[in-house]
């Protein structure tokens, strides 16, 4: 068949795939255990364990959610507005793809820091992750829903208009059901990009114990302190809310594409 790459190209992809993901997810899980069972879930319900998983939960759920809002806005402007300096604005928004995070970490701390310039103070505080982890996370929701919005037939919304439709119906009756799938998958993203990043809230965060400190944050604590079964075992309980949330955005993402081609 014309497009396919044969057996020997589905080994090599499945070789390079075991590789660089499989052996090492098994790797870990294998060290996770060595403490069998009952260490592996003392590891993991230790108290100070599931305040950084509570941490981290709850801080990238907020940031997804604030992608949703401020990531859907960006891409509506750049998509349908145009104004001086656009292109430049557009190249920014894949700036934090390219930039280390210890350096934004730096960044925000000389800004909302002790000494802050604008007097606004936020380090060792949740709002600092936040703030952080917004601004690794900012092009998920941007780039997933920018190309669909180019797409988008904008007929149907001059008709809707024509009809005496008020700006905000059509975006809620005609836009937002279009933009939903990008939008989805784009929070999830971005919620599972924030629960395992370490570099940008590493300074800002301030690492307080069931306070700031972030789950990356606590496995590096339990591997300085020669502990390494127990930073495995919590890494797999990261690994799989990641998972999860990936499967998830997987079976929502087959969902959509049955209705769309049924609808056809």
């Amino acid at each position: 068949m014309t497009g396919t790459v044969g057996p020997l190209g589905i080994g090599v992809a499945m070789l390079w795939l075991s590789v660089i993901v499989l052996l090492p997810l098994a790797a870990l899980t294998v060290t996770s255990f060595e403490d069998g069972i009952a260490g592996f879930w003392e590891a993991v319900t230790s108290p100070v364990a599931l305040a950084s998983l509570r941490v981290t939960v709850m801080v990238s759920a907020i940031v997804a959610l604030i992608n949703v809002v401020m990531g859907t806005l960006i891409a509506w402007v750049l998509v349908r507005d145009e104004f001086p300096g656009k292109r430049i604005v557009n190249a920014l928004i894949d700036l934090p793809f390219a930039l280390p995070t210890i350096v934004a970490s730096i960044v925000l701390l000389a800004l909302y820091g002790p000494n802050s310039p604008i007097g606004v103070q936020l380090n060792a505080t949740q709002p600092g992750l936040i703030v952080a982890l917004a601004f690794v996370t900012l092009p998920f929701v941007v780039r997933s829903v920018q190309p669909v919005l180019i797409e988008t037939d904008r007929e149907v919304e001059q008709a809707a208009a024509s009809l005496g439709a008020s700006n905000w119906t059509i975006f809620r009756k005609v836009v937002l059901p279009i933009l939903s799938p990008a939008i989805i998958s784009g929070a999830g993203l971005a919620f599972a990009r924030a629960i395992g990043e370490y570099g940008s809230v590493v300074l800002i965060g301030g690492n307080i114990p069931r306070e700031t400190q972030v789950t990356s944050q606590y496995i590096q604590q339990q591997i300085e302190i020669d502990r390494p079964v127990d930073a495995a075992a919590v890494s797999v309980a990261l690994l799989a809310i990641a998972f999860v949330t990936l499967l998830v955005l997987r079976v929502l993402s087959s969902r959509n594409q049955r209705r769309e081609e049924q609808a056809q």
